[in-house]
């Protein structure tokens, strides 16, 4: 058996260099950003997953108001969408919509949100990058597991 040595000072330098980060998708509405952390960052087959709840970024948005989204080319340059929540006028629950689908082809960076209706009220934004995973869904149709989720929580006080 062959035995090797390493340097105790590369072991220190090992120990020493900084973890990979998740990346961070940044929200800006009503003159104010924030950057957001994942609350779900897995690996490409949606598995081995760090899971961090308390990610979740607020921000405040008036009715009507659209919300920026910016994401890092590591996100950009994959599957990725926008799905959220809001109410209507009347404060009646919508049903939750999406943008459409970026990929890989068309890189896209950024990405503006405006609801179908002027006086429309967000409550809740969702960027999900998808994974290499596909599984069955209800209704018969595959769906791509999300591997990576941003969650915005709006602040709607007047």
């Amino acid at each position: 058996m062959r035995r090797v040595l390493i340097p105790v000072s590369l072991l220190v330098l090992a120990g020493c260099a900084a973890a990979p980060t998740n990346p961070e998708v940044t929200f800006h509405a009503d003159g104010k950003t924030i950057n957001v952390q994942p609350t779900q960052y897995c690996d490409l087959h949606s598995e081995n997953c760090d899971v961090a709840p308390d990610a979740v970024g607020v921000l405040r948005v008036r009715p009507g108001k659209p919300v920026q989204i910016s994401v890092p080319g590591d996100l950009a340059d994959t599957a990725w969408s926008v799905k959220f929540t809001y109410r209507n006028a009347q404060g009646e629950p919508q049903e939750p919509l999406r943008s459409r689908l970026f990929t890989e082809r068309d890189p896209k960076y950024a990405y503006t949100l405006v609801l179908p209706n002027p006086d429309d009220q967000l409550e809740s934004v969702e960027v999900q990058q998808y994974g290499a995973r596909i599984e069955a869904g209800t209704t018969g149709a595959f769906d791509f597991v999300a591997r990576g989720t941003w969650v915005l929580s709006v602040d709607d006080r007047h």
